[in-house]
């Protein structure tokens, strides 16, 4: 009997060094931690130096992207992502704080979770609400995903053509939609 793998697109960023490891180090280690979670990587993007965001609050990050498959559920992914973010001794102490290593579940395929109203509403929360509010259930796909270049950036490199189900953009065309400064900040290992 065949298992029902489903595609997962994952954002991979480090601006700590954890234990004396470079945040690129860190990130091309925690590779091999997608398998013991249940889930095969089928595409890594490149790794590429990004300034901290938001502007100022620490050191440059590393980020890159994956394209996972698994027989698991959205929510069982992220379980499995934070098990290897506490690997790497990633604390959640302070919202877009710097970290030693953050796995964010970008999408599931064409998922909107948990609905369209609770995505649109995230999606489209305040730019100053941002920073201080946090869903407490999972939202997907991710409802900043299309403003951050940091993100569009490596994910082109390995989906490029994935399509955003509720503004119905890919991946290629929500980046050429980024400003250009921004895009040009995104700059490979």
């Amino acid at each position: 009997m065949a298992v029902n793998r489903s595609v997962f697109l994952v954002a991979l960023g480090s601006n700590l060094e954890n234990e004396g490891t470079t945040p690129l180090v860190t990130l091309q280690s925690c590779l091999a931690e997608f398998r013991q979670e249940g889930m095969q990587i089928s595409a890594v993007s490149r790794f590429f130096s990004t300034p901290c965001f938001p502007a100022g609050a620490g050191p440059d990050y590393v980020n890159a992207a994956v394209v996972l498959q698994a027989a698991l559920t959205p929510r069982q992914v992220l379980a499995g992502l934070h098990r290897i973010e506490a690997r790497f001794r990633r604390t959640r102490t302070e919202r877009w704080g710097m970290r030693t290593l953050d796995l964010d579940l970008l999408a599931a395929g064409q998922a909107v979770l948990p609905d369209r109203a609770a995505h649109d509403s995230w999606r489209l929360l305040p730019a100053d609400r941002q920073r201080q509010e946090a869903p407490v259930e999972l939202i997907l796909p991710h409802p900043r995903l299309q403003d951050r270049a940091f993100v569009l950036v490596p994910l082109a490199d390995v989906a490029r053509d994935w399509r955003h189900p509720v503004l119905g953009l890919s991946v290629a065309e929500m980046l050429a939609a980024c400003p250009a400064a921004e895009i040009a900040e995104v700059r490979p290992l």
